[in-house]
């Protein structure tokens, strides 16, 4: 069962309970995908998997706070219109 909801039309509680909704599911359907014994076994008994992950985790927050940076430079600027409620 598939739908599309009217995410145009949502206001911003509705758009942040389908948001934590599709998150949610996201996270069970990815939780529940692979083995975890082969999972382990591939990424072994050293921190390697851990290092990289966490470097990449850093380099995102980051980008995301410069990303975030620019959107809030836009708004200011007037090239992206913005509602305050």
């Amino acid at each position: 069962m598939k739908g599309t909801p009217p995410v145009e039309r949502f206001d911003p509680p509705n758009m942040e309970a389908y948001g934590r909704i599709c998150g949610w599911t996201l996270t069970r359907s990815h939780a529940r995908s692979g083995d975890p014994i082969a999972i382990a076994g591939y990424l072994g008994k050293g921190d390697v998997f851990d290092r990289a992950i966490t470097e990449f985790a850093e380099a995102y927050a980051t980008q995301n706070d410069k990303d975030y940076e620019q959107f809030l430079a836009a708004i200011d600027g007037g090239r992206i219109p913005a509602v305050d409620d």
